[in-house]
């Protein structure tokens, strides 16, 4: 292989020249559908609107060539952008060269975290958040996000450091909205609203095949924005009404420049880069997998780690606005018809060309309907869904939703995911310590156990078998013993106690101490503790201790094994 291949990605080396069009077609249909989301979220960022365009460039091509996943589109992102707000707000005036250079440092920060988990392989690391965590904040932000455009789309200055303070900003200065702003932000919102919710019914009612319905309704939204533009622009609402628009779109490519901050501004931002670092991972690496498996394909997790992690870096000096995996952007790429990464190249390198030349014409783009895309898109993240099947299946989960995104709401995003890893951690101590052990019996004409409590099954008069459902460690040891002890007292004359350790996966020093005192207990009241099925890495540590030298029974290769063994001494 010739040595410039080698440093070549893989889809790269063996690109199919047959793909070459329906990638080509793609970049650019991303590129142009992708303008009004880029400015918008660079303005929830509190950056200029120039930014949210640098920012779907180098960073697109460097996670293309570093990254796994085949359709995966990166760029500005709603998550990104509010808690890049949220972060840098209390240190420096949005939009002010201060602001910017810390977003840049925030980026590069996170950046830098993931390429680390990528080059140390912690892409396991993803895994650590469950799903309703990460749930609840999504949807903790998306209400978050909501409320923070209002001003937009009311024409309002709201001041507040939380969502209910925003809301009480909300309610108290409603009567003075400006009215040609809401009228133009609500009519762009219920548009985009039906767009959403009924459009792609009513073509295919009309007889437009679903491919091309799916089309029309990822373009509206742009159609919606250069509507509204035009309509300001030849009522001269901006200037005679006083509506509100994005201003001055500075052309041109941006400068390679980056001031490093000082040393206790960097203090400050490495909680809130490892959060979004975390939640960027999560977020990025669920969703290639979510794509990957509808096309049949597989990504790495750590590839996905190094190719996050280098566009952020990239964006720190190309931008300074932190990126990320965008589901709406991935799912335009992929209904364009995208194949390979190249589409997100062609759509990077169509984007120079926007803002080397078409910039200014976003000058007199309304913010009302900017804001209206925002809420749309932030909308489709709030998963009660999500909530509703947690909360039926499991009351621990659905609280650890809710707590996560009260928390964000209530407290703001850092305090949102910290709590929601606290209730998540809590929850699963709470599981470990307090271990399901069931009085087990045989089901009749088989070789299967299973408890007392539900299903007909045979026991021996004498011997009792428990099954521990849980590995055993000095935080579960004191409910262990008293569950031992209370089946214990309810059965009369047992001459035997078989411990069924099919669940046991490991037993600390702790542990193991503490069943060689219940052995000792067992022993002076007549009773022998045996152990069935216990694992070969449980076993090997088993070996070296005091409990299997002493122990007063036997150790079987299964629970049928001690029943028929022990049912025969007894007969």
């Amino acid at each position: 292989m010739p040595l410039t291949s080698r440093f070549l990605p893989g889809w790269l080396r063996n690109y199919r020249r047959e793909r070459l069009g329906a990638d080509l077609l793609a970049g650019l249909v991303v590129t142009v559908l992708v303008i009004p989301q880029s400015l918008a979220y660079a303005l929830l960022a509190g950056l200029p609107p120039q930014v949210g365009l640098y920012v779907s460039i180098l960073p697109v091509i460097a996670y293309a060539l570093l990254g796994s996943s085949m359709v995966q589109s990166v760029g500005p992102v709603a998550i990104t952008a509010i808690m890049t707000y949220a972060v840098l707000s209390p240190l420096a005036a949005p939009g002010s060269p201060e602001y910017i250079g810390l977003a840049a440092a925030l980026s590069l920060v996170s950046g830098a975290m993931l390429l680390a988990c990528g080059a140390m392989r912690l892409g396991f690391l993803s895994q650590l958040l469950s799903r309703p965590v990460v749930s609840g904040f999504i949807s903790g932000s998306a209400v978050l996000i909501i409320v923070s455009q209002m001003k937009h789309l009311l024409g309002l200055s709201l001041h507040g450091a939380n969502a209910w303070q925003l809301l009480a900003d909300l309610l108290r200065l409603f009567p003075g909205s400006h009215w040609p702003t809401l009228a133009i932000g609500t009519a762009a919102l219920l548009t985009l609203a039906f767009v959403r919710s009924g459009l792609t019914g009513t073509l295919v009612r009309l007889g437009v095949s679903i491919g091309k319905a799916t089309f029309v309704v990822r373009l509206m939204p742009l159609l919606v924005v250069l509507l509204a533009t035009v309509v300001v622009i030849a009522l001269d609402l901006d200037r005679r009404q006083g509506v509100a628009v994005v201003g001055t779109v500075v052309e041109g490519l941006p400068g390679f420049e980056f001031v490093f901050p000082a040393f206790d501004t960097l203090k400050r931002l490495l909680v809130p880069a490892a959060v979004m670092a975390l939640i960027g991972m999560v977020q990025g690496i669920t969703l290639a997998q979510t794509m990957a498996i509808k096309r049949r394909e597989r990504i790495d997790a750590n590839a996905e780690l190094l190719g996050l992690g280098g566009a952020n870096v990239v964006a720190a000096f190309s931008g300074g606005m932190p990126v990320g995996g965008g589901l709406s952007r991935s799912a335009i790429n992929v209904a364009a018809g995208a194949q390979t990464p190249l589409a997100s190249i062609v759509s990077a390198v169509s984007m120079i060309a926007v803002v080397a030349g078409a910039a200014h014409c976003f000058a007199r783009l309304p913010l009302a309907v900017l804001a209206a895309t925002i809420v749309m898109a932030a909308y489709t993240m709030i998963d009660i869904r999500g909530l509703r099947q947690a909360w039926a299946y499991d009351r621990a989960d659905g609280l650890a939703w809710l707590g996560t995104a009260g928390g964000v709401l209530a407290f703001g995003l850092e305090a949102g995911i910290g709590l929601g890893v606290l209730l998540s951690m809590g929850t699963l101590l709470l599981r470990a310590s307090t271990p399901h052990i069931a009085v087990i019996g045989r089901i009749p004409g088989s070789e299967h156990f299973r408890n007392v409590e539900r299903y007909q099954v045979q026991t021996i008069p004498g011997v009792l078998f428990l099954r521990i459902d849980e590995s055993l460690f000095f935080g579960n040891l004191g409910a262990v013993e008293l569950r031992l002890n209370q089946v214990l007292e309810q059965s009369s004359g047992i001459q035997h106690l078989v411990l069924v350790m099919s669940a046991v996966n490991r037993m600390d020093a702790t542990a193991v101490e503490v069943l060689a005192e219940v052995n000792r207990d067992l022993a002076e009241r007549n009773t022998r503790l045996h152990l069935a099925e216990v694992k070969g890495p449980v076993q090997d540590r088993l070996v070296r201790s005091e409990l299997w030298a002493s122990l007063s029974g036997e150790v079987f290769l299964s629970a049928n094994e001690a029943f028929e063994k022990l049912g025969g001494q007894l007969e």
